[in-house]
């Protein structure tokens, strides 16, 4: 029988949803059909580029902020070209309903890409339900109302390396195991074939794999990112110091494509049967959005490497298509964060092959690298004790009622006997909870889980609900990978329609850096704005007038980029040098130093998460469009400061 996971990812496949084109449907079987199906793909995408532009502001440009159409307007033009954007409706309902601190405090949060646990409607129903929850001499007093900066959880730091956790980790108190559980069947992950760690965060997962990796014996590292990425370079640096190898593969200028012909060539060697070392791949670039083939980790595999998948950049529900349900890497990391768009704090996750386990050492270094328990939050902890202690959405409905057997059983006749429609949504679907489904109809879905949840509570089960990952589940990959192609689409091709006016070159606004309009692009964008004079305009000053008009963006730094011949002299000008921090030169040096300069581009960046919406994409459209003013950043920098003066002589 086939599995709801493997179901939604063959839907998602013919929808062109997944990462990769995938050879394993009934059509691949036969060499005719196979060309036949790649040709109808490959049409159909081309069409998706074609409609796009053609649909969306033909022939036009817009070279005047006060041009622009307005925002209805702008809506109404975006959903007659993608009409299936309506099919996705569901996810504006989520964020409305559990999400609303985004439109009571105007807020576009761009400026980071992941998986959020909770949901802000959970953390304010804690602070209300746990206020309210009276104090009787059979249970603990309950904590008193937070406020919406009260961690749903702290992190405490183990002394332990990765291979003594993996095999003597000790028992996990029952929040870690609730979450690392729910964690799991998120991301379709057997538990049968993968241990998982918590770290601090996604830097100390990749720090903590390059201290426990035999480097001595499979000495090289080659990682694919076409972006600096601090928790990498944290691994580099490890990985150096223990002698590895350090490779990095190449990006084609001006599309950001992997250099395939080098990379194979790094990949692939004569000798397979070597031991060749980690081959670290993200699918896609959380920069760019440019995304790769996961056939790359097979090759790899093939050929003797140990594969890390970074999954952090990947869509909430990119695990579930049909490559990923197949392929198993050796490693892989991912991160979770709170609540999205209000504290992006959480922590990471390293899951470590159970097959792999053996060639992993023990590090003396990896014991204060960043292992970590989750544990509540020192508030709920003074007031509960240890057998029931839980914090944020393990609040008071989560701690073990002290009933007797009778009565719980009659609460939970009441409960069935009192929701008519409860009890027909429960004979008809298995918990949400324990498995990932592409759900017929959301908003039942919703009730259901509501009416489980009392269901346990009146049982005496501790409930721990991630509401972000629920809201996810309930969309479904096919839901959540079309709303981010319509959008980010859309975006795409509103800034590229943007130009200074009175250009004798006809100058663009912007430039965007990796695939334009793409049917199979990421929901991550890097461009950089320009004035009048095709000066660019430095992405630390656009992310600060972003944040005043409350569009949080984030600023990247793109290398490891090749320039064929025909590009040689625009290396010359896009390209800038970076100086890292001074390095030692050798023990033998003394006190020398020298510093290390990298080439790239410094970028501005935006990315759109699953619950991003029109208005999102509308206002950073808006935003960027007003530096077709010449003088909109002299005019904020003299108005700020006179705001800055004003507040000084209050």
């Amino acid at each position: 029988m086939q599995s709801p996971c493997i179901r939604e990812a063959s839907q998602a496949c013919i929808h062109g949803c997944c990462l990769t084109p995938l050879l394993s449907l009934p059509e691949a079987s036969n060499p005719k059909s196979k060309s036949k199906f790649t040709n109808t793909v490959a049409a159909s995408r081309v069409d998706f580029a074609s409609s796009t532009t053609s649909s969306l502001f033909p022939n036009t440009q817009f070279t005047n902020p006060e041009s622009l159409p307005s925002l209805a307007e702008s809506f109404s033009q975006f959903t007659e070209a993608y009409p299936q954007y309506t099919e996705t409706e569901f996810a504006d309902r989520i964020r409305a309903e559990e999400y609303n601190h985004l439109s009571l405090s105007n807020h576009v949060c761009l400026d980071y890409i992941g998986l959020g646990l909770f949901s802000h409607s959970q953390q304010q129903l804690r602070s209300s339900s746990t206020a309210e929850t009276p104090s009787t001499s059979s249970s603990p007093p309950p904590p008193p109302p937070q406020n919406s900066e009260f961690p749903f959880f702290e992190i405490s730091y183990k002394a332990a390396s990765l291979n003594s956790q993996i095999l003597y980790g000790g028992q996990e108190s029952e929040l870690e195991s609730e979450i690392r559980k729910r964690i799991m069947g998120f991301l379709n992950v057997s538990e049968t074939e993968y241990h998982m760690v918590f770290t601090a965060n996604r830097a100390s997962a990749f720090k903590l794999l390059a201290e426990s990796y035999p480097f001595q014996s499979n000495r090289r590292l080659l990682t694919v990112y076409d972006y600096e990425s601090e928790a990498v370079e944290g691994m580099i640096e490890k990985s150096q110091k223990r002698g590895a190898r350090v490779m990095s593969a190449e990006f084609v200028w001006p599309r950001m494509r992997i250099h395939s012909a080098k990379l194979r060539k790094m990949v692939v060697s004569r000798r397979k049967k070597r031991k060749k070392g980690l081959f670290v791949f993200p699918l896609q670039s959380r920069i760019t959005g440019a995304r790769y083939s996961y056939q790359w980790m097979n090759l790899a595999q093939e050929n003797g490497w140990h594969v890390v998948l970074d999954a952090c950049a990947l869509g909430p529900k990119d695990m579930d298509t049909l490559g990923l349900s197949l392929f198993k890497p050796d490693f892989f990391i991912s991160s979770f964060f709170k609540v999205f768009g209000e504290n992006p704090a959480g922590f990471g996750c390293l899951f470590v092959k159970k097959s792999t386990v053996e060639i992993l050492e023990t590090s003396t270094m990896a014991t204060s690298i960043g292992i970590v328990s989750l544990v509540p939050a020192k508030e709920a902890s003074k007031l509960y004790d240890s057998s029931s202690s839980f914090s944020g959405p393990i609040s008071a409905q989560m701690v073990k009622e002290r009933t007797s057997s009778s009565e719980r059983r009659k609460q939970f006749e009441e409960i069935k006997h009192g929701e008519t429609t409860t009890e027909t949504s429960l004979k008809q679907k298995e918990p949400v909870s324990s498995e990932i489904v592409e759900l017929e109809n959301p908003s039942e879905s919703v009730e259901q889980k509501k009416a489980e949840t009392r269901i346990r509570e009146v049982k005496g089960e501790p409930v721990i609900e991630c509401k972000g990952l629920d809201h996810a589940d309930s969309l479904g990959l096919i839901r959540i990978s079309s709303r981010a192609r319509y959008l980010i689409n859309w975006l795409v091709n509103a800034l590229m329609k943007l130009q200074h006016p009175y250009s004798e070159k006809d100058l663009p606004l912007i430039r965007i850096y990796g695939p334009k309009i793409k049917f199979d692009r990421g929901p991550a964008l890097a461009f950089n704005v320009f004035d009048w004079k095709g000066e660019k305009v430095e992405p630390v000053l656009v992310q600060k007038l972003a944040d005043r008009s409350n569009i949080s963006l984030s600023y990247g730094y793109l290398q490891n980029i090749w320039f064929s011949d025909k590009y040689e002299e625009e290396k010359k000008v896009v390209l800038e040098a970076r100086i890292h921090e001074p390095e030692a030169v050798g023990a033998t040096s003394g006190n020398k130093r020298r510093e290390k300069a990298h080439l790239g581009i410094t970028v501005v960046t935006a990315t759109l998460g699953f619950l991003a919406n029109f208005e999102d994409t509308y206002r950073l459209w808006a935003f960027v469009a007003q530096f077709l003013d010449a003088d909109f950043v002299e005019k904020e920098r003299w108005r700020y400061t006179a705001l800055d003066q004003k507040i000084i002589e209050v």
